[in-house]
């Protein structure tokens, strides 16, 4: 058995002796494999079993796998054809997400450009049907979105355009529907859905539960019928205080609800056989995943340990194919049928441990956070940290994540909080996030501050900020605007100068950002300057530690590096690390490298 000893400020060392924090991001893992639709199998999945994240195909006739793309700064943007001849995957640039879709024959061979009449772009969707039919969305600042209907031979034809955000939906089995998800009522947060000939792109229906934008329920494509000539398509929608599945038959405009007694987010997907539908539902940080056979309207629970379902799909057979895991647990690709699906080979990540729910009253309504201790620790009080989540419409889960596990072995408590904005509580606590941005879920964060302490839980001398992307900019704006609450902050690929990141952001997320503000920085410029971390910037008492990534689209460089020289002129301690990557890293030695920096930092600072 290898022993498993050392800390986060030593060299790195041989897997014998290699820490167990470390040997966590190291293990090889896999994601869920895709499989073709007309050749289920050939299947398609993710794993960093090289040190980088990249794109491999798997014949499970033969058992065998292939390394498809091979790239410095990884890949993970791929899918099958149908007919699972081809790999198609997006280029960009050292992770800045603008580029282009090439494609690989499965077997191996030449990467050729899957659309080349299209420059690049931001993606906005993609699907295949057919026959080598294809559908692109692309995105650009100039542009808006456009979609795009690519034929075999490469030519290609433009079917839709607008400045506001869409995306491609899905094609109907015959390929002679489309469905686009878009935002032309100009709310970047709940999509309507319009469903279009692919010939032309002339509309067929219209399905918008915003009603022109006056109220706030979303829609989501969840996918058409697998049957040949079936117009239903499956769909998401928030009509009640959740997402529910419902079938909308896109030739007569029926709506079918469907009767799901279940408490918290559900989504939903077709058996390849059209006669049921795979649930899986998200509720209170856990999954389940359930049948619902929609002859006689039954539902089935599904056997899935206690946990996290990161994803699940329906084979063929009938069997379920699901990634799971638990805070405690790592993921592995299980199915129904029985054991472990999938793996890679080499190094096992050690186990953590398990979460503890705790509810908080906040000034908003219930707080739900995620607590972790140090293993044989006592009862503490012990160093925190407060890692929050990005988003912001995400929400943190019972699911096995390295990063909090390399605290809890230096010897903190860790938590996790679920702030309003985060999704799996209901749509008014998501959408409570509006024009206060920031502010609001700093609210929550501090009461669930306030109970770590008061509880016994965590010691307020010793408190750790951090987080990533939205998370980072959270943290960022709670040391600036709760300074005596927090030792020391870390922030990853932050917002941290809210108007310039908006300038320099792709133009998706500007949209984003303009439902949340309820305008652009030109035209509700007291909500950005209140919302923005340099704001705040001179009230900074903690040491700062921020890093990021110079090709990042989402939170770009500039506004960063504005911060950095405020914090400098005012002689704050920071320390600052850029990476040549985009929105974080998918080298796993380089996301080693960024945590070892950051438990370092905290040592520094915090006394485990």
């Amino acid at each position: 058995m290898n022993q498993i000893t050392g800390s986060a400020v030593g060299p790195m060392s041989e897997a014998g002796a290699m820490p167990a924090w470390e040997l966590r991001f190291r293990a090889p893992r896999v994601g869920l494999p895709e499989w073709a639709e007309d050749a289920p199998d050939r299947s398609l999945f993710v794993s960093n079993v090289t040190g980088t994240y990249e794109i491999y195909a798997w014949d499970r006739a033969t058992g065998g796998r292939r390394q498809v793309t091979d790239r410095p700064n990884g890949t993970t943007d791929g899918t099958l054809s149908r007919d699972g001849e081809w790999v198609w995957w997006f280029s960009d640039t050292d992770g800045d997400e603008f580029g282009v879709w090439m494609k690989q024959p499965f077997e191996g061979g030449e990467d050729v450009p899957a659309a080349p009449g299209l420059a690049p772009s931001y993606p906005a969707g993609l699907a295949l049907g057919p026959g080598g039919l294809a559908v692109v969305g692309r995105s650009t600042d100039e542009e808006g979105t456009t979609v795009h209907v690519v034929r075999p031979d490469g030519t290609d034809h433009e079917i839709y355009r607008h400045p506001e955000s869409a995306g491609v939906g899905d094609l109907s089995e015959d390929g002679t529907l489309l469905v686009i998800e878009h935002t032309e009522h100009g709310d970047a947060m709940h999509s309507a859905l319009r469903v279009v000939r692919v010939a032309d792109g002339s509309a067929v229906a219209e399905l918008d539960d915003t009603e022109g934008g006056r109220r706030e329920l979303g829609l989501d494509c969840l996918g058409f019928a697998p049957v040949p000539g079936d117009t239903r398509l499956l769909v998401g929608h928030q009509r009640t205080d959740r997402w529910l599945p419902m079938i909308w038959d896109t030739a007569t405009g029926t709506e079918t609800p469907l009767a799901i007694d279940l408490p918290g987010d559900v989504h939903a997907e077709w058996y390849p056989d059209g006669s049921a539908l795979l649930l899986v539902h998200d509720f209170h940080a856990r999954g389940q995943m359930f049948r619902y056979d929609l002859a006689d309207h039954t539902l089935t629970a599904l056997d899935a340990p206690a946990g996290s379902i990161s994803g699940a799909t329906a084979r063929p057979d009938g069997t379920v194919e699901y990634l799971w895991s638990s805070a405690e647990q790592p993921p592995a690709v299980r199915s129904t049928a029985g054991g472990v699906v999938l793996e890679a080979p080499g190094l096992r990540a050690p186990a953590s441990v398990p979460v503890e729910d705790v509810w908080v009253d906040g000034p908003g309504g219930r707080i739900h956070a995620l607590v972790q201790r140090p293993a044989d620790a006592g009862d503490g009080p012990f160093p925190t940290v407060f890692d929050i989540h990005g988003g912001p419409t995400w929400h943190d889960s019972d699911a096995f994540a390295a990063g909090p596990a390399a605290w809890v072995d230096h010897g903190f408590a860790v938590v996790r909080v679920n702030y309003r904005g985060s999704t799996g509580y209901g749509r008014e606590w998501t959408d409570a996030l509006k024009h206060r941005v920031g502010l609001i879920e700093l609210e929550d964060i501090a009461a669930v501050r306030e109970w770590a302490v008061a509880s016994g839980l965590a010691d307020p001398e010793r408190l750790v900020l951090t987080g990533g992307s939205w998370g980072g900019y959270l943290t960022l704006l709670g040391l600036g605007t709760q300074p005596k609450s927090w030792t020391v902050g870390i922030a990853a690929v932050p917002v941290a100068d809210y108007p310039t990141a908006y300038a320099d952001e792709m133009e998706a997320l500007k949209a984003l950002d303009r439902t949340l503000f309820g305008g652009s920085p030109e035209e509700v410029p007291e909500r950005y300057e209140a919302s923005s971390p340099l704001t705040y910037v001179e009230q900074v008492a903690a040491p700062v530690y921020i890093s990021a990534g110079t090709n990042d689209p989402r939170c770009p460089i500039r506004q960063i590096d504005n911060y950095v020289e405020r914090l400098r002129a005012l002689d704050k301690p920071h320390e600052v690390y850029r990476y040549d990557a985009g929105h974080g890293s998918l080298v796993v030695e380089e996301r080693i490298k960024q945590v070892r920096l950051e438990l370092a930092f905290a040592l520094r600072h915090v006394a485990p």
